[in-house]
This record gives C-alpha cells, sequence and structure tokens, in this order.
C-alpha cells in the first residue's frame, strides 16, 4: 500500500527553504554522478495498479492519439529525480546539481522531484494505470533539496535563493522548453526574480506552485508571484479547492493536487498533497502544447492555457482558482482562443548572458513548423482532389468515359 499522504515540505516551508543555507557550488562542466547517499532514505513503496482520480478526469488515451509531449524538454528544478523508477527509465537526462557538486541530478532522497516528474512524464506500463500526462516529454533534473518530512518535521538541506536563482538559468541554458518549480521562497529575492525573467525572455514556460499556506495567512509565493509565471493552486477529487491552497491573484488556475498518485523513489508509487503536484499537470499540459503547436510562443502557450480551463465550481470567487479548472484536452485542440492571458503581465528581464540552446531551440521549431505546413500542403491537396472527383466523375460518366487506367 501507498504510504499515507503528505504534503511535502518543498511547496510549503517558508523563505527558508531557499535561503537558510550557504551557498553550494554547481555541478562542474562535463562530470555526471549521482548524489551521494541519503541520511533517511525514502522508504520502499510497492505498485499501484488502481486508476488515479486526475487520470478519470482527464483520460490521457484521448490525448496519446494527438500529443505526448515528444520533443519537448520540461525542467525539473526540485529534490533531483530518480531515474531508475520503471516508469521513468529512458526519460530522464543528465542534469544538474546544485546541493552536491559534480551530480546529475539523479539523486533523490525526498521523493519529491521524482514524484513531480512522473506526473508529467511517467511512461505507462502494462497493470499500472498511472502515467504520466506528457510520457513523451524528455525530464530535465536540476536538484537543489533534499528536505523531507520525517517524524512530522522538516528536515534536510536546501540550496540558498542565488544558488535557486543559478538553477533556474542552468536549465533555461541546457535546453529546457517548460520549467516547473514545484518550491516556494516567502520573500521577492532579486536574483530570483531576474532568473524567472531571463526565462521567459528565452520563451520558457515558466509554472510553479502558488504554496500551502492558506491556514497561515496566504503569504505572497515566489516564484508564482512573478509576472510571466504560471501559478497553479490544488483541487481535490470533488473538483473544489484543497483546504491548504493558497488564495490571491498570483493563482493564475488550478489542476489537481489533493490525493495524487504518483512514483515513488526506486519503485512503486505514493500518494500526496501540496500544490507542488498541481503544477507539473499544468507543465506537462505546456508541453503537450508546445509540440501540437510549435509555431506558439511561450506565452501564447500560456494563454492557450488560460483560455482554455473549465469554470471553477460555484461562483470561484476568493482568488483561489485563478481562470479555472486546468484543461489539457481543450488546451491542445481549441483554437483561437479569445482570453489574452493572464491579468499579470510578462515581462522580459534582459540579463546579458549568452544563450546557448536558444538557437537550436528555435531551429527545432521551425523545423517542426515547416513540417506541418507541408503536411497540411498535402492534406489540402487531397480534399482538393477528391472534391473535384466528386463533380468530374458523374458527368464522365453521363458522356460515357472513364478515366486511365
Amino acid at each position: 500500500m501507498p504510504r499515507p499522504t503528505a504534503r511535502p515540505a518543498l511547496a510549503a516551508a517558508a523563505v527558508a527553504l531557499l535561503s537558510a543555507f550557504p551557498a553550494v557550488p554547481a555541478q562542474a562542466a562535463g562530470a555526471h554522478r549521482a548524489a551521494p547517499g541519503c541520511a533517511t532514505p525514502p522508504a520502499p513503496d510497492r505498485p499501484v495498479a488502481e486508476t488515479p482520480w486526475p487520470q478519470r478526469r482527464y483520460a490521457p488515451q484521448r490525448l496519446a492519439a494527438l500529443a505526448s509531449g515528444a520533443g519537448v524538454t520540461v525542467g525539473v528544478i526540485d529534490s533531483g529525480v530518480d531515474r531508475r523508477h520503471p516508469q521513468l527509465a529512458g526519460r530522464v537526462d543528465a542534469g544538474a546539481d546544485f546541493l552536491d557538486p559534480g551530480g546529475d541530478g539523479s539523486g533523490d532522497c525526498a521523493g519529491h522531484g521524482t514524484g513531480v516528474a512522473s506526473i508529467i512524464a511517467a511512461e505507462p506500463r502494462v497493470g499500472v494505470a498511472f502515467q504520466g500526462l506528457a510520457p513523451g516529454a524528455r525530464i530535465l533534473p536540476v536538484r537543489v533539496s533534499e528536505q523531507q518530512v520525517v517524524e512530522g518535521r522538516e528536515s534536510g538541506r536546501t540550496v540558498s535563493a542565488v544558488d535557486f536563482a543559478r538553477a533556474i538559468r542552468w536549465a533555461v541554458d541546457h535546453g529546457a522548453d517548460v520549467v516547473n518549480l514545484s518550491v516556494v521562497l516567502y520573500t521577492d529575492d532579486p536574483a530570483v526574480r531576474a532568473a524567472v525573467g531571463y526565462a521567459v525572455a528565452r520563451d520558457v514556460v515558466v509554472v510553479a506552485a502558488a504554496g500551502n499556506l492558506h491556514d497561515g495567512g496566504d503569504p505572497r509565493p515566489y516564484p508564482a508571484a512573478y509576472d510571466g509565471v504560471l501559478g497553479v493552486g490544488a483541487i481535490g477529487p470533488d473538483g473544489r479547492r484543497a483546504d491548504f491552497s493558497q488564495t490571491g491573484p498570483y493563482v493564475d488556475l488550478v489542476a489537481p493536487g489533493g490525493e495524487v498518485l504518483m512514483a515513488a523513489p526506486g519503485q512503486g508509487h505514493r500518494r500526496a498533497e501540496g500544490t507542488s503536484y498541481a503544477a507539473p499537470f499544468v507543465a506537462a499540459t505546456a508541453a503537450l502544447v508546445r509540440q501540437y503547436r510549435p509555431e506558439l510562443t511561450a506565452a501564447q502557450v500560456t494563454r492557450q492555457i488560460l483560455a482554455t480551463v473549465d469554470p471553477a465550481p460555484g461562483d470561484g470567487s476568493g482568488g483561489g482558482y485563478g481562470a479555472g479548472v486546468l484543461n489539457p484536452y481543450r488546451a491542445v485542440t481549441e483554437t483561437g482562443a479569445g482570453p489574452q492571458g493572464p491579468a499579470r503581465r510578462a515581462v522580459a528581464l534582459a540579463a546579458g548572458e549568452a544563450d546557448p540552446a536558444l538557437a537550436a531551440r528555435q531551429a527545432r521549431r521551425a523545423a517542426a513548423r515547416d513540417r506541418a505546413v507541408v503536411v497540411a500542403a498535402v492534406a489540402g491537396a487531397a480534399v482538393a482532389g477528391t472534391a473535384l472527383l466528386a463533380v468530374v466523375l458523374p458527368r464522365g460518366g453521363r458522356r460515357r468515359w472513364r478515366p486511365a487506367a
């Protein structure tokens, strides 16, 4: 059986989460290895065969024929991602470790990042109903914390806010098309704000958890509150805002975040709750849209997601639902969405650094766009030819002639 539901520290802690510890150098270029052994290794979990409620809501099999997130890289800046899990094997790239120098982001002592990554990209497997919403996407893990809850208390190291900002920039520079930030600071740090602006300026969709401190007075959460970021609140299986999910203008939309099933480090599955786990549903949707509509910019992807949400239950008052409830299928399939995106304007903060991934990413999207144009032209010609035959052949029959063999 999965462990009891837990609301993890990464999206519930105060500013100390990312600023109480000294800075740690980032990994050396070209060095790739797992993090050292965990002081408190995560307990093993068993596989869960039953269908989790978010999948009953979103029916990923309907999306599979349209998009899987293939060709899109999602940066998961978190506690690391365990690539040994059977549903993540072969889907996790070599990343970076800003907590232990030289690591590649594949060590996960908290289980948090592995769970987040699995909601995005876990591979379907026989006998297991759980799968990621964008199973064709690549995961780029960037490790910034090993914090977990031990005997009811938060325990473990985290990086400084400055290194958290460096981690965001690293993910952008190494090809992330979408960045998932299931971490929360409750102070406006200029380095983090500039790093988010760096990502927005380089056409990256940035998704962040809106925080779990509703009972604590809804302190303003960052990066969710920054311009250009999709701030995500949580709903439970009943479709209503989870009682812990924060409310405020920084909530742009909501997604499943209560009693969510996810992969556990090593193997098996577990359930947990928090806006941490609502954010990756939105990040996965962004990956689906980026594959299906490669011509869209990050800002347009954001507008598309917000314009295709489902209405919030009741009157949705109180700022807890934002624009409404995430609907991945509508986000992928609907065109000509009307609303112009979140009320918070998206700003690009110039940073001046070189961007080695930008040219490659733009070339990839240009190639995909060219392929889409060719396919559309061929399809259009086929339709026109069929229509012409439908008109000409009956007339030819009346004139007693047939097309040449």
